[in-house]
């Protein structure tokens, strides 16, 4: 019996804990990035576009060539390739 109010406390911490990591989950993806860039990027002799939005103005150039070499390329060797290919255009723009 000594253990039943401590077993409940630790219950009601626990559910607490459970609460506050879900919020904050939640709160992190509502997160406004702050730059969205858009990238177009030809091989193979085709060509895509995507537009990606990040943290840093790198991290969404980086993340829009990922997305447009990914539909454009296949194969390990032919993803580093693209990636490594001069975009045949890039705009970012800060999101205010």
């Amino acid at each position: 019996m000594a253990s039943d109010p401590t077993r409940r406390r630790f219950i009601w911490v626990l559910g607490v804990a459970l609460v506050l990591f879900m919020a904050f989950v939640v709160y992190s993806s509502f997160y406004v990035a702050g730059f969205r860039c858009s990238v177009c990027i030809t091989f193979g002799g085709r060509s895509e576009c995507r537009t990606v939005e990040g943290p840093t103005e790198r991290e969404a150039l980086m993340g829009a060539t990922t997305n447009a070499c990914a539909l454009l390329a296949s194969g390990v060797t032919d993803t580093i390739a693209c990636e490594r290919t001069a975009p045949t255009s890039a705009n970012c723009t800060t999101i205010e």
